[in-house]
């Protein structure tokens, strides 16, 4: 799983990214070149972000992944920003921290979410180094001008009651602690459907990814001011 479909996710993007100067809104870890006045009228806000397989697309047709109908709903309300995905299969919050700051030295999003920490859980990681690692993300996107959404996950019972109530403790924790925007569970309202899992039972079908993108969308809508229109 590690790096085959986040790379290929990253290389489309940045051949779009080569066209396109439209704001961004990175999901998982980017930014882009623009003044902070400009970010703030919403002519050239971007949002990007760092993640693991779940907004990679992981088993997903091409284009139907919950990053890529973002992209569909933001032109739907006419709204200026376009998704650079950096998310990559495999990933944990240790990677993504590794490569953040470079990242945002270069695309400076004017939104950041940051979708980490399942793969960190399924391995029965450190909490507290998971904590450390999503606070450092937090505070460097924020330290460059981004706004931060966190994306928080839940782990199955089978990770005993202890585990399971410190790790899903821990991004409440981190966006309280920074004053950041948070999803409390990206799989909110499907999570016991076994028919909207993959046979893996990881990995959301490409049915739920308009599930995945509602709950997203609640809380990343706010942030992008009132620069759309309905229509």
């Amino acid at each position: 799983m590690l790096g085959r479909t986040g790379n290929l996710e990253w290389e489309r993007h940045s051949k779009h990214r080569i066209h396109d100067a439209s704001p961004r809104l990175y999901c998982c870890d980017s930014r882009f070149r623009h003044s902070s006045e400009d970010r703030e009228r919403g002519k050239l806000a971007g949002d990007s972000g760092v993640g693991d397989s779940i907004s990679a697309g992981y088993g997903l047709p091409a284009g139907s992944g919950w990053v890529s109908l973002l992209q569909e709903r933001l032109k739907q309300e006419h709204r200026p920003h376009t998704v650079v995905n950096a998310s990559i299969s495999g990933d944990t919050t240790a990677g993504g921290r590794a490569r953040l700051d470079a990242l945002l030295s270069r695309y400076r999003p004017a939104v950041t979410v940051i979708e980490l920490g399942g793969n960190d859980g399924l391995r029965g990681g450190s909490v507290d180094a998971m904590r450390q690692n999503l606070a450092a993300m937090t505070v460097a996107a924020q330290k460059a001008g981004s706004r931060v959404l966190l994306i928080g996950m839940r782990m199955p019972p089978n990770y005993g009651p202890a585990y399971i109530e410190r790790f899903d403790a821990t991004f409440a924790e981190v966006a309280k602690a920074h004053k950041t925007a948070l999803v409390p569970f990206l799989f909110e309202g499907f999570g016991e459907n076994e028919a909207m899992f993959q046979p893996d039972r990881i990995h959301p079908v490409a049915a739920a990814q308009p599930k995945l993108l509602d709950n997203v969308w609640r809380e990343l809508k706010p942030m992008l001011g009132a620069t759309g229109r309905s229509g």
